[in-house]
């Protein structure tokens, strides 16, 4: 049988506190014993402890249990999730009772059954594990509470985006797994969120994962969770994001970007729907809906052996583009004035259309940076809006003309070099961000960040 858990016991009598360690050294991974309970909060941090076998009493001739009662609150308020065991003599059920109705998980009554010992310690360990595994499952899902219908999908009436939105219907309700590309900021999480709201799990989650932005050491950890004392600061069991998706759905954003020895434990995961935690040999069952998303071309990575044409296959039952902004132009007005009337209201502020030199402005553009660009710049003229209208001069559009790197130095801001600079060597290596990120002499998470920074 596996040892796992920490426990620790306190009791006066240090007969008993041999016996006992040497009863479940074989049982726990890790027994401390204590004779008196004065260092007991500061153990228990110390030690990370999952369960407590507490005696109720320790000064000589006092037998009321109010030191266990005491000490039992004391623990709980330091920490709720640490089950607590009681020590009674068969004199003090009643008050064990009373101990339990306050927050103990169980008590043993002295002189013990070393099996009924064994097996009480055994189901509180579960019992801690179980109750920390539904909490960290708890906050998970809360932070990825579901999105206002405020920036729910917008159609529009483009003939493109009226086909992908037949294509979407069809394929919604189904468990096909889904792969969505388009330039960066067309909106691919929100078609994401969209697929899912259409889906049969829309009643539960969808969790995002951005592959691009989790550090190469936590990937394993992130997506598939761990066990206490996988690795330095795994001090309890932790679900990963497949098991926070599961009976739900699982958007995989960037997924272009996922180093390649990593993509086989991607796959394998995918395949089995199944995971094991780091540090763990037991697999756990997943439920999951799978959509990912990218800006790249993962056929030609396949090509140039920076992607698995397996895993490509795999997630690409269903394959939808969306079409940049500048091929959706009867779109640009529409979405200018949703994101208008959101951050109108958000500064307070009256605007509530565009006068004829702004509307020529926004239609002569044409987005590079699509959706998020034109949302960024209609947010900035309503901050910077006097009055009922958005004027042109208030709608601060950054036209681009030739290459980047043709603009005087005069013009020319040190976000404007780095954007080029970066861009420049994007294309050098064919996209390839460590390549990158080794030449620019920065990490691939900054590299990263400034890519998303300046829709690169």
């Amino acid at each position: 049988m596996k040892k796992e858990g920490t426990i620790v016991v306190v009791d006066d009598n240090r007969s008993m506190l041999t016996a006992v360690e040497i009863l479940l050294n074989g049982i726990f991974g890790k027994v401390v014993t204590l004779s008196s309970p004065n260092r007991l909060l500061s153990t228990l941090r110390e030690v990370g402890a999952d369960v407590l076998l507490l005696d109720m009493n320790f000064s000589s001739g006092i037998n009321s249990g109010n030191e266990g009662l005491y000490w039992l609150s004391e623990v709980k308020k330091a920490d709720p999730q640490i089950e607590v065991v009681l020590f009674t003599a068969y004199a003090d059920i009643d008050l064990a009772v009373k101990a339990m109705q306050r927050g103990a998980a169980d008590f043993v009554v002295k002189p013990w059954n070393n099996a009924k010992l064994v097996a009480t310690l055994q189901a509180a360990l579960a019992l801690r594990k179980s109750r920390s595994e539904a909490k960290q499952l708890g906050d998970i899902k809360r932070s990825f509470s579901p999105e206002s219908s405020e920036n729910g999908m917008f159609w529009g009436t483009s003939p493109a985006m009226q086909r992908l939105r037949a294509i979407v219907e069809k394929v919604a309700d189904t468990d096909a797994n889904i792969l969505i590309t388009g330039e960066n900021g067309t909106g691919k999480e929100m078609l994401a969120r969209e697929i899912h709201r259409l889906s049969a799990r829309k009643d539960e989650l969808i969790v995002t994962v951005d592959l691009g932005a989790i550090p190469e050491t936590l990937f394993e950890s992130e997506l598939f969770g761990h066990v206490k004392g996988a690795f330095t600061d795994a001090r309890t069991d932790r679900a990963g994001k497949f098991e926070a998706a599961s009976n739900g759905t699982l958007f995989l954003d960037e997924i272009g970007n996922l180093p390649y020895h990593q993509q086989a434990k991607l796959l394998t995961a995918i395949q089995s729907r199944s995971i094991v935690r780091v540090g763990s040999n037991t697999a756990i069952p997943v439920d999951i809906r799978l959509i990912s998303a990218t800006n790249r071309d993962l056929n030609r990575m396949v090509a140039a052996g920076e992607f698995r044409e397996d895993l490509l296959y795999r997630i690409n039952t269903i394959h939808i583009e969306i079409p940049p902004l500048s091929q959706r132009t009867e779109d640009i007005v529409p979405l200018a004035r949703i994101f208008l009337k959101r951050y109108a209201a958000k500064y307070g502020k009256t605007c509530d259309g565009f006068d004829d030199g702004a509307l020529e402005k926004m239609l002569g553009h044409d987005w590079p940076g699509n959706i998020r660009e034109l949302q960024h710049t209609i947010e900035k003229a309503a901050i910077m809006a006097d009055g009922d209208l958005i004027t042109a001069d208030e709608l601060l559009i950054s036209r681009r003309e030739g290459n980047a790197t043709e603009q005087t130095v005069a013009t020319t801001t040190l976000e404007e070099m780095e954007r080029s600079m970066i861009a420049g060597a994007l294309q050098r290596h064919g996209g390839n961000l460590s390549a990158v990120a080794a030449q620019l002499g920065v990490t691939r998470q900054t590299l990263y960040n400034k890519i998303k920074k300046y829709n690169l």
